[in-house]
Order: C-alpha cells, then sequence, then structure tokens
C-alpha cells in the first residue's frame, strides 16, 4: 500500500535514506537526522513531501519529494529526490507504485512534469526508470555547490 508519509514514519524513513546512501557509495556524505526530516516534513513550512510502501505493516519503501518550477511551461512540478525499496521488498512493484503515485500527484495538480536524477552506473534503476517512459536528459549536466565551495563562493 502508498501512503503519504506520517509523523510516526521518520524514523524508518531515515534509517531507509542512510540505506540508500550504503546503497549508493555515498554512506560518508548522509547526515540525516529524525529531527531533520520531521522539521522539513511537518514543520510549520514544510517543503518536503514524502510517501512509503508499506508491506505488512512495515515501511518497505519511501519517496520523498519537493515542488520545483519550470518557467518554460509556466507551472509547477514534482522533483523527486529519494526513491528507494528494501532489497527484501523488490519485485512487488512498490518502486513502480511509489513513482506511478507522484505522476499521479503531478496529473491531478496540474503539474508538467516529474524528475529526478539518477547514477550513471546504477543500469537496475536506468532500466526501471526508461521502462516506466521516462527518457534521459543527455544533454544537461547536474552541477552541485556544497560545503567549503559553496560558502567561498556565498563570499
Amino acid at each position: 500500500m502508498i501512503r503519504r508519509v506520517t509523523e510516526t514514519d521518520v524514523p524508518a524513513v531515515v534509517e531507509l535514506v542512510h540505506d540508500l546512501a550504503r546503497y549508493e557509495r555515498a554512506e560518508h556524505e548522509c547526515h540525516l537526522t529524525e529531527g531533520q526530516l520531521r522539521e522539513a516534513l511537518f514543520g510549520p513550512s514544510p517543503a518536503v513531501f514524502g510517501h512509503v510502501a508499506e508491506v505488512d505493516g512495515a515501511i518497505g519503501g519511501f519517496a520523498v519529494w519537493f515542488l520545483n518550477f519550470s518557467t518554460w511551461r509556466g507551472v509547477h512540478g514534482i522533483y523527486l529526490e529519494d526513491l528507494y525499496v528494501r532489497p527484501e521488498h523488490r519485485g512487488l512493484g512498490l518502486g513502480k507504485a511509489l513513482l506511478q503515485t507522484l505522476a499521479q500527484e503531478c496529473v491531478a495538480r496540474g503539474y508538467a512534469r516529474l524528475e529526478w536524477s539518477v547514477l550513471d552506473w546504477n543500469e537496475p534503476s536506468i532500466n526501471f526508470y526508461k521502462a516506466a517512459g521516462a527518457v534521459p536528459m543527455d544533454e544537461w549536466t547536474v552541477f552541485r555547490l556544497t560545503d567549503d565551495a559553496l560558502v567561498s563562493f556565498a563570499g
């Protein structure tokens, strides 16, 4: 069952985010705490949203997303920050159901697009997304400022 994330789901989602970081070989970069996620999802001005996939009362996967905006289309879209399904729950259609739920959010709200990034080496995910009809944005490169570079550039 796919449903909106609740405050009681926060510990499980944080655990899954850390699992995803390990899977993506970047565990050392993941510092998310329950307090941070709870504030982002349920604080006075939430700007992050989420869904969970529940299997037999346990959280088997999640999707965390936020709104972006297309100046060309003049409407919002959804940016999928993370989608992850526990290895023991893969093959049940949870990833597809989570992605379809976000596509349904877009259609229902009149949003122009659903976007996300995927690591170049993550062939299983790339194949999954292509099978869903998603197309890679090969002409675009993601840029990021973080840590010392961000502080330095900010002046």
